[in-house]
């Protein structure tokens, strides 16, 4: 088991930025892969940010070029700078991790990891993000 406890959250104008903070603590020994999701009032909950392990990084293209996800392993922390953030990115944001998933990819066999929900194993209580117009 991972308990994981989300910060950071608040409110913000349009253009603004915030950086969301998640400490790790249990058994991260199977963590390989790391994760922001977000989920607005009557919405699905969606995969924002990822990082593996091996340090390959996936964001939702309707993030891309504005939030960074980012680790510090000695800290079991993992972060999430979002800047020129939008109204559209309101939403309750969560942290979670995932041992990931052995696959074919790329022409080999190997560990990868997935902004997909049901891949994830432990999640935050969440982190509430607001932002106005």
């Amino acid at each position: 088991q991972v308990q994981l406890v989300e910060s950071g959250g608040g409110s913000v104008q349009s253009g603004g930025s915030l950086r969301l903070s998640c400490a790790a603590s249990g058994d991260t020994y199977s963590s390989y892969c790391m994760a922001w999701f977000r989920q607005a009032p009557g919405k699905e909950r969606e995969g924002v940010a990822l990082i593996c392990s091996d340090g390959s990084i996936s964001y939702a293209d309707s993030v891309k070029g504005r939030f960074t996800i980012s680790q510090d392993n000695a800290k079991n922390m993992l972060y999430l700078q979002m800047d020129s953030l939008k109204p559209e990115d309101t939403a309750m944001y969560y942290c979670a991790t995932g041992g990931g998933r052995y696959g074919y990819s790329s022409g080999t066999y190997r560990y990868t990891c997935r902004r997909t929900l049901t891949d994830y194993d432990d999640w935050g209580q969440g982190t509430q993000v607001t932002v106005s117009s």
